[in-house]
C-alpha cells in the first residue's frame, strides 16, 4: 500500500537541497510581500492603489503561465529556476538604488512587483516541476508537505518579522536582504542538485500545440477541470479579501487599529497554522479519502473569511488566521499531490501553467474589485461578499468529484531515477 511505502522510503538529499532553497528563496519572497505594501501605506492610504500593488503581483500569472508552462516542459527545470532567480536578485537591485536616491513612487513600486512577479511564474512552476523528478511517488504528499512547510514559515513566520525590522533599519533593506537571499538560493540549487531535469519529448511539437494539450488535459479532466474552476473563483475572492485585509487591521482608521509593526505577528499566527496543515497532510490523507479531505477544507476555510467581521478582535482574528492557514495549506498539499499522480511527467510545465494561468490569472481581477468594492461600499462589503463567492465556489466540486474518479485516473508510478548519492 501507498502509506506503508511512505513510511520506509527517503526523499533524498536532492529533495532536502531543493527545500532549503526554496526556504531561501520564500524567506526573501516574505520580506518583498510583507515590506512593500507596509511601505506603500507611507505613499498612499487609497485602498485601490493599495489594492493595485496585489494585481501586479499577479497579472503575471494571467499573462505568462501558459508561456512559461511550455518553457518548463522543455528546458531544464533546474536552470529555469537559477536564472529566474538570478533575474529577481537584479531587480531588487535595481529597488534598493531607488529607495535609497529618493526616487521610488507609486508608479515605480508597483512596476517592481509586477516584474517581480515575473520571475515568480518561472520560479515557482518550474520548482513545484521538479518535485516528482526529486522523491518517490509514494513519499509526493510528503515532500510537497514539506515544500509548502517552508514556503510559509520563511514567507510569513520568518519573513513577516524581520520585514517589520527590515522597515525599522531602512526601506532599502526590505529589497536588499531578499536580492541576497535570492542568489543564496540559486547557488544552492546550481551546485547541490547534481544532473539534468529536461524531458526532451516535449522539444519535437510546436509551442502552439503544447499549449493547446495542457489546456485541453485540464478541460477535459473530470478531476482536475472542477477542482481548477472553484479554485480559481476562490482564489479571485481570497486576493480581493486580503489584498485591502491590511486597511481593516492597521492604522488609526482601522477597524482593528494595530501598530504596522504587529501586524506581521498577527499574520505569522497563519503561517503556525499553514506548517501545521502542510505537516498533518500526510497522515490525515492515510485516514481520510483525499478528495473529502480537501472539499471539507477548502468549505470550512470559506466560512472563517468571516470571522474578521463579525468578531473583530485581534484573539477571534489570530484563531481565525490559525485555521485559515493550516486548512489552505492542507488542501494546497492535497491537490498538488493529486494533479502529480495523474499528470505525466512531461507534461507537469503544461498543465501547471495552464491551471495557474486561470487559478492566479484571475486574483490580479480580484484584487482590483476588492479595491473597487472597498472605495464605493466599505471593507466589510468585501470580506462578506468573498465569504458568500467561495462558499458556493466551493459547492461545485463537492457536487461532482468522487473519490472513486481519483482511483481510476491515477497514472502508474515512473521508474526510480538513478540515485545521484555518488556525487555527495
Amino acid at each position: 500500500m501507498r502509506e506503508q511505502a511512505a513510511t520506509r522510503e527517503p526523499l533524498g538529499r536532492r529533495f532536502t537541497a531543493h527545500l532549503t532553497a526554496t526556504g531561501l528563496a520564500n524567506l526573501g519572497d516574505g520580506i518583498v510581500q510583507m515590506g512593500v505594501p507596509l511601505y506603500a501605506l507611507t505613499l498612499t492610504r487609497s485602498p485601490s492603489q493599495i489594492a493595485l500593488l496585489t494585481a501586479a503581483a499577479w497579472l503575471p500569472w494571467l499573462v505568462l503561465g501558459l508561456a512559461a508552462g511550455v518553457v518548463v516542459d522543455r528546458r531544464d527545470r533546474k536552470y529555469t529556476q537559477v536564472v529566474g532567480l538570478a533575474a529577481r536578485a537584479l531587480l531588487l537591485g535595481a529597488a534598493v538604488w531607488l529607495v535609497t536616491t529618493g526616487q521610488m513612487t507609486m508608479v515605480a513600486l508597483t512596476v517592481i512587483v509586477l516584474l517581480y512577479g515575473v520571475t515568480d511564474v518561472f520560479v515557482d512552476l518550474a520548482g513545484s516541476a521538479l518535485v516528482p523528478d526529486l522523491v518517490p511517488r509514494s513519499r509526493l504528499e510528503a515532500a510537497n508537505g514539506r515544500t509548502l512547510a517552508a514556503q510559509q514559515v520563511m514567507a510569513t513566520f520568518v519573513g513577516g518579522p524581520v520585514a517589520g525590522a527590515m522597515l525599522a533599519l531602512g526601506t532599502g533593506w526590505v529589497f536588499g536582504v531578499p536580492a541576497g537571499l535570492g542568489v543564496l538560493a540559486l547557488l544552492l540549487i546550481a551546485t547541490r542538485i547534481p544532473g539534468s531535469y529536461r524531458h526532451a519529448a516535449a522539444q519535437k511539437r510546436s509551442a502552439t500545440s503544447e499549449i493547446r494539450e495542457g489546456v485541453g488535459f485540464l478541460v477535459h479532466h473530470p478531476v482536475l477541470r472542477p477542482l481548477l474552476v472553484a479554485s480559481s473563483v476562490m482564489n479571485m475572492a481570497s486576493t480581493g479579501y486580503f489584498a485591502v485585509f491590511v486597511l481593516w487591521m492597521v492604522g488609526p482608521g482601522s477597524r482593528v487599529g494595530l501598530e504596522p509593526e504587529h501586524y506581521p505577528l498577527l499574520t505569522a499566527v497563519l503561517a503556525v497554522g499553514a506548517v501545521v496543515g502542510s505537516i498533518a497532510a500526510e497522515p490525515l490523507g492515510r485516514r481520510i479519502p483525499e478528495v473529502r479531505l480537501l472539499l471539507g477544507c477548502w468549505l470550512i476555510d470559506a466560512l472563517l473569511m468571516a470571522v474578521p467581521v463579525l468578531v473583530p478582535t485581534v484573539p477571534a482574528i489570530a484563531v481565525s488566521m490559525f485555521f485559515l492557514g493550516f486548512l489552505n495549506t492542507n488542501g494546497n498539499v492535497i491537490s498538488q499531490s493529486m494533479r502529480q499522480r495523474m499528470v505525466a511527467p512531461g507534461m507537469l510545465g503544461r498543465v501547471g501553467g495552464a491551471s495557474r494561468t486561470l487559478g492566479y490569472g484571475l486574483m490580479p481581477l480580484g484584487a482590483l474589485l476588492g479595491g473597487l468594492v472597498a472605495e464605493q461600499w466599505g471593507l466589510a462589503a468585501v470580506f462578506l461578499g468573498a465569504t458568500a463567492v467561495c462558499v458556493v465556489a466551493a459547492g461545485y466540486p463537492i457536487a461532482v468529484v468522487r473519490q472513486r474518479m481519483l482511483a481510476e485516473l491515477e497514472l502508474p508510478a515512473p521508474a526510480p531515477a538513478p540515485s545521484p548519492a555518488s556525487a555527495y
